[in-house]
Protein backbone atom coordinates (compact mmCIF):
# COMPACT_ATOMS: atom_id res chain seq x y z
CA UNK A 1 0.00 0.00 0.00
CA UNK A 2 1.25 3.44 -0.95
CA UNK A 3 0.66 5.96 1.89
CA UNK A 4 1.38 8.96 -0.37
CA UNK A 5 -2.25 9.70 -1.41
CA UNK A 6 -3.33 9.87 2.25
CA UNK A 7 -0.93 12.75 2.79
CA UNK A 8 -2.84 14.79 0.20
CA UNK A 9 -6.29 14.48 1.77
CA UNK A 10 -7.68 17.93 2.59
CA UNK A 11 -7.66 18.06 6.40
CA UNK A 12 -10.35 20.74 6.47
CA UNK A 13 -12.80 18.50 4.61
CA UNK A 14 -11.60 15.21 6.09
CA UNK A 15 -13.08 15.79 9.57
CA UNK A 16 -16.34 13.81 9.64
CA UNK A 17 -18.62 16.71 10.58
CA UNK A 18 -17.22 18.96 7.88
CA UNK A 19 -17.28 16.12 5.35
CA UNK A 20 -20.98 15.63 6.11
CA UNK A 21 -21.67 19.36 5.67
CA UNK A 22 -19.74 19.47 2.40
CA UNK A 23 -21.56 16.35 1.13
CA UNK A 24 -24.97 17.81 1.88
CA UNK A 25 -24.11 21.15 0.30
CA UNK A 26 -22.67 19.43 -2.78
CA UNK A 27 -26.08 17.85 -3.33
CA UNK A 28 -28.07 21.12 -2.91
CA UNK A 29 -27.73 24.66 -4.17
CA UNK A 30 -28.10 25.90 -0.59
CA UNK A 31 -29.35 24.69 2.75
CA UNK A 32 -30.48 26.54 5.84
CA UNK A 33 -28.60 26.27 9.09
CA UNK A 34 -31.65 24.52 10.56
CA UNK A 35 -31.80 21.97 7.74
CA UNK A 36 -28.11 21.14 8.20
CA UNK A 37 -28.40 20.99 12.00
CA UNK A 38 -31.42 18.70 11.93
CA UNK A 39 -30.15 16.39 9.17
CA UNK A 40 -26.72 16.00 10.78
CA UNK A 41 -28.00 15.91 14.36
CA UNK A 42 -25.45 18.51 15.49
CA UNK A 43 -25.71 21.11 18.19
CA UNK A 44 -25.89 24.76 17.13
CA UNK A 45 -22.41 25.39 18.52
CA UNK A 46 -20.84 22.39 16.84
CA UNK A 47 -22.38 23.20 13.46
CA UNK A 48 -21.41 26.87 13.78
CA UNK A 49 -17.79 25.93 14.48
CA UNK A 50 -17.59 23.60 11.48
CA UNK A 51 -19.27 26.11 9.17
CA UNK A 52 -16.89 28.83 10.34
CA UNK A 53 -13.89 26.61 9.56
CA UNK A 54 -15.25 25.85 6.08
CA UNK A 55 -16.04 29.53 5.53
CA UNK A 56 -12.54 30.60 6.59
CA UNK A 57 -11.12 28.08 4.11
CA UNK A 58 -13.21 29.64 1.36
CA UNK A 59 -15.28 26.49 0.83
CA UNK A 60 -18.65 27.69 2.11
CA UNK A 61 -20.49 30.98 1.85
CA UNK A 62 -22.97 32.01 4.51
CA UNK A 63 -25.87 34.36 3.85
CA UNK A 64 -27.99 35.91 6.56
CA UNK A 65 -31.42 37.26 5.68
CA UNK A 66 -34.96 37.42 7.00
CA UNK A 67 -37.90 35.24 6.05
CA UNK A 68 -41.31 35.66 7.67
CA UNK A 69 -39.79 38.11 10.19
CA UNK A 70 -37.28 35.48 11.33
CA UNK A 71 -33.54 35.42 10.84
CA UNK A 72 -32.52 32.90 8.18
CA UNK A 73 -28.97 31.67 7.74
CA UNK A 74 -28.23 29.72 4.56
CA UNK A 75 -25.05 28.01 3.44
CA UNK A 76 -23.79 27.02 0.02
CA UNK A 77 -20.57 25.78 -1.52
CA UNK A 78 -18.35 28.34 -3.19
CA UNK A 79 -16.65 27.58 -6.50
CA UNK A 80 -13.50 26.79 -4.51
CA UNK A 81 -15.55 24.54 -2.21
CA UNK A 82 -17.00 22.61 -5.14
CA UNK A 83 -13.55 22.15 -6.62
CA UNK A 84 -12.03 21.10 -3.28
CA UNK A 85 -14.84 18.62 -2.62
CA UNK A 86 -14.58 17.11 -6.10
CA UNK A 87 -10.80 16.74 -5.68
CA UNK A 88 -11.27 15.21 -2.24
CA UNK A 89 -13.77 12.63 -3.52
CA UNK A 90 -11.55 11.82 -6.52
CA UNK A 91 -8.58 11.24 -4.25
CA UNK A 92 -10.65 8.94 -2.02
CA UNK A 93 -11.72 6.99 -5.10
CA UNK A 94 -8.07 6.62 -6.14
CA UNK A 95 -7.17 5.35 -2.66
CA UNK A 96 -10.00 2.80 -2.76
CA UNK A 97 -9.04 1.60 -6.25
CA UNK A 98 -5.37 1.36 -5.29
CA UNK A 99 -6.19 -0.78 -2.28
CA UNK A 100 -8.75 -3.13 -3.82
CA UNK A 101 -7.78 -6.77 -3.67
CA UNK A 102 -6.69 -8.04 -7.07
Amino acid sequence: MNPEPFLHLDRVIHEKGRLAIMSMLAASAELSFTELRNALNMTDGNLTTHIRTLQESGYVSVTKSYAKNRRLTTCSLTAAGKKAFTSYVSLLEQIVQQNKPR
